[in-house]
């Protein structure tokens, strides 16, 4: 494995720990105040380079089983070849 794959790896892992990390923690609700703004949360996106290889991922929660099943899933991905580097947005859903 190349310096670069590595440096990605090693990445995403801290991206998903505090992405886990943030996940557990616990907000006190406070249902009497009135929502100002309430923008949808951010979907992980997933830098594809312009030869079709997935090139950087940004986990933002889930299991971790399955969040390395789809880590390494996504090694084997390839999408067509571009004149550019694109970002697409991803979403697994895991039913029983």
């Amino acid at each position: 494995m190349d310096e670069k794959a590595k440096t990605t790896k090693i990445a995403i892992r801290v991206f998903l720990a505090m992405a886990l990390f943030l996940t557990t923690v616990d907000l006190p609700a406070q249902e009497t105040r009135k929502v100002i703004s309430n923008p949808a949360p951010a979907y992980p996106e997933t830098a594809i380079a312009p030869d079709g290889q997935i090139k950087i991922t940004k986990i933002i929660g889930g299991h971790p089983l399955l969040v390395n099943a789809v880590e390494e899933t996504l090694e084997s991905w390839k999408y067509a070849p571009a004149g550019a580097e694109t970002t697409a947005t991803l979403e697994f859903r895991f039913n029983p």
